[in-house]
């Protein structure tokens, strides 16, 4: 095993799930985590720090129901990654997709970003623009988007109220699971995937919104 790989799994194994959550659906999400941690080019111990950072346990947490199809958009105002506002409902009258990732320049999430940039044409020519939302904050999401030349707005959802809101945060950790939200013109979410492959997601995107738009 790696250097440091007993101890890091020794954390893994310590972090609790919640009595509701599906445990193969958790261990999805935290195995998923817990790869792109592990290929950053950092020592064990910042691995482990890393991790421990995004937990923050509150004993008497109430976890929010996700969003369904046809259920108005919850509104909510971010700033992107050049530190401007951005409120949802600025968006009536056109397409709108919001996908949620959990952690800005990991490998998952670089390969959905830069999938994103790459199609980005294909989604405009459908009318319609991306955000991608994370729980981290501005200055880690504008790094992120300078280093990966990204032609799309990420947006800060650093308190993690956003992503409780559309029932898509990490139980006990401040991190959004995988998840995109296709919006239409009148606000109204019209399509939901919650089992996200970060190569296809701009493609599949695209050949959705083509599809609900007739």
């Amino acid at each position: 095993m790696a250097e440091g790989g007993h101890n890091l799994t020794w954390v893994m194994r310590r972090i609790p799930l919640l009595e509701n959550e599906e445990p193969s659906s958790l261990r999805k999400v935290y195995t998923s985590l817990f790869e792109d941690i592990s290929m950053q080019k950092t020592s064990w111990i910042k691995r482990m720090a890393l991790l421990l950072s995004f937990s923050v346990p509150t004993a008497n947490a109430v976890k929010a129901e996700p969003v369904t199809i046809g259920q108005k958009a919850p509104d909510f105002e971010l700033k992107t990654e050049e530190g401007k506002p951005f409120r949802l409902s600025s968006r009536q009258g056109v397409w709108t997709v919001l996908y949620f990732y959990p952690k800005a320049d990991t490998p998952g999430c670089t390969k959905q970003a830069c999938a994103y940039r790459d199609a980005i044409q294909k989604i405009r020519d459908e009318d319609a623009e991306v955000f991608g939302i994370s729980t981290d904050n501005v200055a880690a999401i504008g790094a992120f988007h300078k280093k990966y030349h990204l032609s799309f707005t990420l947006l800060a959802d650093d308190t993690g109220a956003v992503t409780e809101s559309y029932g898509v945060k990490m139980p006990l950790v401040n991190l959004a699971k995988r998840w995109t939200f296709i919006v239409d013109p009148q606000g109204v979410i019209r399509d939901i995937n919650s089992d996200v492959d970060p190569a296809s997601d701009a493609d599949t995107v695209a050949s959705r919104i083509r599809a609900l738009k007739h």
